[in-house]
């Protein structure tokens, strides 16, 4: 028989039990969590726009307009117009032939590698890649080697070694616990020179790296044979998307399984979304805001100690034990500053931390605000 009450035990004395903590205000840099106000210091919505007049206006026109509800699968009676108007809007975006909406980035992941995939494929997969592109992996039956974190020599001995006549190296591009950036010049080389498909996961890339948030195809002008990324982070709405040539989007609209066989996404979070990328397109401030946001923190925590440097918005305090990252993130709300302890699984045991992320609606105030309390309070963890 399952055991839950001793497997709920054996996770509460090894500090790994979560809470689910509630919010009763947008998702800004200040926020009410649990009756508490706090400083948000750990959202995903990085430039703000969940929040942005223009993208709550969108959604409330779309509302207006088509109702709540989609009422159907893309294939059925799911698809508005204004799906086809997202598709694309992301597609130029990014700099591609077509692009496909999904219902997250997680489906996203799961349905392109599945689709793409099978038994004859092999899979060279980073290992700190994010669940939803393990789970595609996994979901696919291909055979998956994973080559150590963006360690170029050895994904490259490891194609080599195999020589595969089909296959893929998948990465994320911002990698979503350390924030460090997948080397995808190098990845496309690998591929290239191989004759493999290159998959790049843009979650945290998409309105954040780029001089105007276009992601590691504008960082490193360069570009992927498949793109994948969500609308739920920086573009601030919900949803994953997929962006490649027309032949590729065309096969996955018949193929993923996550696409065909879920309820579309509501006008109301597409017409956001659309918003969004219209206030990118017209205006990289936010961008700009946020990178130097990213700049300014990193360099207050180095001047306390902390061996920091991110070109991302992601910025992890690694604290090691568990039960001292939850101590610390205990003591910052106590101070009205909101990080998470991020544990195992969602890291590797011994590798808990403080995952905060900065927004561009964060001021510089804010941030030292921040820099002073974690400063104050590891005095008391003795890190």
């Amino acid at each position: 028989m399952f055991d839950i009450n001793n497997k709920l035990k054996f996770i509460k004395e090894n500090n790994l039990y979560r809470e689910i903590r509630y919010l009763s205000m947008p998702q800004d840099k200040v926020t009410i969590i649990d009756g508490r106000r706090v400083l948000l210091m750990s959202s995903n919505n990085y430039l703000g726009l969940c929040n942005h007049h223009k993208v709550k206006q969108a959604a409330i026109d779309a509302i207006k307009e088509y109702g709540l509800g989609s009422g159907g699968s893309r294939l059925t009676t799911g698809s508005y117009d204004l799906h086809k108007k997202l598709e694309k809007k992301i597609a130029k975006f990014k700099g591609c032939e077509a692009a496909l909406i999904f219902n997250t980035g997680y489906m996203a992941n799961v349905g392109v590698i599945s689709a793409i995939c099978n038994e004859d494929y092999y899979i060279f997969s980073d290992e700190l890649n994010h669940a939803s592109i393990i789970d595609g992996c996994r979901l696919s039956k291909g055979k998956v080697i994973v080559y150590k974190h963006n360690d170029i020599k050895d994904l490259e001995d490891k194609v080599k070694a195999i020589n595969p006549k089909k296959g893929i190296i998948v990465t994320d591009s911002v990698f979503s616990m350390d924030g460090d950036i997948a080397n995808i010049p190098e990845i496309i080389r690998i591929g290239k020179e191989n004759n493999l498909l290159t998959m790049v996961d843009e979650a945290h890339a998409t309105g954040v790296i780029g001089n105007n948030g276009k992601g590691s195809s504008e960082y490193f002008s360069c570009d992927v044979d498949i793109t994948v990324g969500t609308l739920s982070k920086a573009i601030g709405s919900e949803g994953g998307f997929v962006c490649g040539n027309k032949e590729i989007i065309d096969y996955l609209k018949n193929k993923a399984r996550s696409f065909i066989f879920s309820t579309a996404l509501s006008p109301a979070v597409i017409n956001g979304a659309i918003a969004s990328f219209d206030v990118l397109k017209n205006d990289n401030s936010l961008v700009r805001k946020l990178q130097s946001n990213v700049s300014y923190l990193c360099k207050g925590l180095r001047n306390i100690g902390f061996d920091i440097n991110s070109e991302s918005p992601i910025i992890p305090i690694i604290i090691g034990e568990e039960d001292k990252a939850v101590e610390f993130s205990n003591r910052l709300l106590e101070e009205g500053i909101y990080i998470p302890a991020i544990r195992y699984p969602t890291v590797k045991k011994g590798k808990a931390r403080l995952r905060m992320t900065v927004m561009a609606t964060h001021s510089y105030e804010d941030i030292d605000f921040v820099i002073q309390k974690i400063n104050e309070i590891k005095k008391y963890i003795k890190l």
